[in-house]
C-alpha cells in the first residue's frame, strides 16, 4: 500500500485533534477541582506578545478543517476577526474540526494532489499546489498551535504529559 495525501494529513489531524479533544476535557478536569475559572485559561499567553489560547484552539481548527477546505476551493485566508469562545466554545469548535475531517474519504483528499492553492492576506498571494500547502504550510501551522495550546495548559498546572499530546497511536494491526 502507498503512502498517500491522506495519511500524511488528514490522519494527522485526526490523531492530534482526538489527543486535543481529550487533554481539553482532562484541563478542564483539573481546573474545576482547583477552582481555576477557565475564562482565564481562555485569555493565557505564554509571554506578553503572543496571541492567547482561545486563538491557538482556533488556529489549530483552521490549519486542520479550515486548510481541507482551502484545497478544495483553492484559497485558504487566516480566520477572521477574533472569535469570543469560551472554553466550552473551543471545545465544540475542535469536535466539529474532527467530525468534518473523519467524514473526509482517501479518495477525495488524493485527487486534490497537484490542484492550485493560494495562501491570501491581504494584497498578498502564495501559490501552492494542494500537496505543498498542507505539507509545508498547514501542518507545520497545525502542530505549533497544538503544541502551543497544550503548552499554555501546562503552564497553568494541568496534569498533562506527553502521551496527552500525541494521542492514540496508529499501532500496527
Amino acid at each position: 500500500m502507498a503512502f498517500s495525501l491522506y495519511d500524511a494529513t488528514v490522519a494527522n489531524y485526526l490523531q492530534i485533534l482526538g489527543a486535543v479533544s481529550t487533554f481539553l476535557d482532562k484541563s478542564l478536569e483539573h481546573f474545576k477541582e482547583k477552582g481555576v475559572d477557565p475564562a482565564e485559561i481562555v485569555e493565557t499567553r505564554l509571554f506578553p506578545d503572543m496571541l492567547p489560547f482561545r486563538f491557538q484552539v482556533v488556529s489549530l481548527a483552521h490549519h486542520s478543517r479550515g486548510a481541507m477546505e482551502a484545497a478544495r476551493n483553492g484559497v485558504f485566508v487566516p480566520p477572521a476577526g477574533k472569535p469570543d469562545l469560551d472554553y466550552a466554545g473551543l471545545q465544540a469548535l475542535v469536535a466539529e474540526a474532527r467530525s468534518e475531517l473523519a467524514a473526509l474519504t482517501p479518495g477525495a483528499v488524493n485527487a486534490l494532489v497537484g490542484r492550485d492553492v493560494a495562501f491570501k492576506l491581504g494584497e498578498r498571494s502564495l501559490p501552492f499546489t494542494a500537496e505543498g500547502f498542507l505539507m509545508s504550510f498547514s501542518l507545520p501551522n497545525f502542530f505549533f498551535h497544538s503544541t502551543t495550546a497544550y503548552d499554555i495548559l501546562r503552564h497553568k498546572g494541568a496534569p498533562l504529559g506527553k502521551r496527552d499530546f500525541m494521542g492514540r497511536l496508529n499501532l500496527k494491526k
